[in-house]
């Protein structure tokens, strides 16, 4: 049996930071405890990515290669969309869910 796991790296991508950073701000007008959170949260779940990054589902869209992105949900509402590539997770998206997949990143791809 194997005693260790595998340790991805994680590559968010630049876009996705800033959506990141978009949510945070946007919430920091309301409560910047709550902004606080919401990024601790996020940082955290994007890290534990690191370790069984299959364990969450296929993210399937109609305008997205079959089986090639995953996604978890975070802080309730947030859907982070990564894919892995060998020993490599590369965040590509954090969408809001109350938003329509129109503002995805991958139609600004």
């Amino acid at each position: 049996m194997e005693s260790e796991r595998k340790a991805y790296k994680i590559v968010i991508d630049p876009a996705a930071n800033d959506r990141m950073y978009e949510h945070f701000e946007f919430l920091a007008q309301v409560s910047e405890t709550a902004a606080e959170k919401l990024l601790s949260v996020l940082v955290t779940d994007i890290r534990s990515l690191e370790c069984m990054p299959y364990r969450n589902p296929v993210y399937d869209r109609p305008y997205l290669k079959c089986g090639k992105y995953r996604y978890m949900m975070s802080c309730g509402r947030y859907r982070i969309v990564y894919q892995i590539e060998g020993d490599t997770i590369f965040v590509e998206d954090i969408q809001d869910c109350r938003q329509s997949d129109d503002s995805s990143l991958f139609f600004v791809k």
